[in-house]
């Protein structure tokens, strides 16, 4: 039987983007999701979170989106105070890794201080996996003993934290046929279905280069089909990440 964590990016992005999550939660096969804690709609993500406890929510630690949490950065913002964009972090860049380290912890502190415990660490634009970045993603990771989306080597980093077995990038996965499905993950027994379901306001359309698609995801996520499909406990059995520490 395969194991699918379907984890939903940008909670508390925007209400519509919480709505979009809930939604697929409560009518799809969405299991997770995790929580920007710097954007506008945070607050009412942890509202919702307290809510709907059976879905696992974990921090989407971000340099690329909004603003930070602390006010005292030189390398992580521009002239404006802003989070720079994810292009600056394609070539070579320089970022105060004790900078980077303060305000992720201050991101995960903010997502405690709802009275929320997560289930897990991962990144906006998966800028964790950036080199000078990854370090400090692995020491909050290991300070609050919390597991970690599978999008870099763990090997080459030199540590063993708790994740899944493989991670999936698109997830359109979702509407192949069960079989396909399983052949495509074969030899693997937990994998985390990335996802961006949403429904959209005027935040999400000023803001966001990834808007329309969210509806299509969140279509997709909810639809009989899909619900059917994934939901089907002879093949696949939809967790969290609170479900891999009672696998080790």
């Amino acid at each position: 039987m395969l194991k699918l964590i379907i984890n939903a990016d940008d909670f508390g992005y925007s209400r519509a983007a919480n709505y979009g999550i809930i939604d697929a939660h409560t009518e799809g096969v969405l299991t997770s999701t995790t929580c920007l804690t710097n954007m506008p709609g945070a607050e009412h993500a942890y509202e919702l979170g307290k809510q709907y406890s059976t879905l696992g929510i974990g921090v989407h630690l971000t340099l690329t989106c909004g603003r930070p949490l602390l006010d005292n950065h030189t390398t992580l913002v521009d002239a404006d105070g802003h989070f720079k964009k994810l292009h600056h972090y394609q070539d070579k860049f320089h970022i105060d890794q004790d900078e980077l380290y303060r305000e992720w912890k201050a991101q995960i502190e903010a997502f405690l201080n709802s009275g929320l415990v997560p289930t897990h660490l991962d990144s906006h634009h998966h800028i964790n996996n950036q080199d000078q970045i990854l370090p400090v993603f692995i020491q909050l990771a290991k300070e609050y003993n919390l597991p970690v989306r599978n999008n870099f080597d763990q090997e080459s980093a030199g540590t063993q934290l708790l994740t899944t077995d493989t991670f999936e990038y698109n997830p359109e996965i979702m509407l192949a046929d069960a079989q396909t499905i399983l052949n495509h993950y074969q030899g693997a027994e937990t994998v985390e279905i990335m996802c961006h379901p949403s429904y959209l306001d005027k935040f999400i359309m000023e803001n966001s280069s990834y808007a329309t698609p969210r509806l299509e995801e969140l279509a997709a996520i909810t639809h009989p089909e899909t619900k059917t499909k994934l939901r089907d406990n002879e093949h696949f059995e939809l967790i969290t990440y609170n479900d891999l520490w009672r696998g080790e």
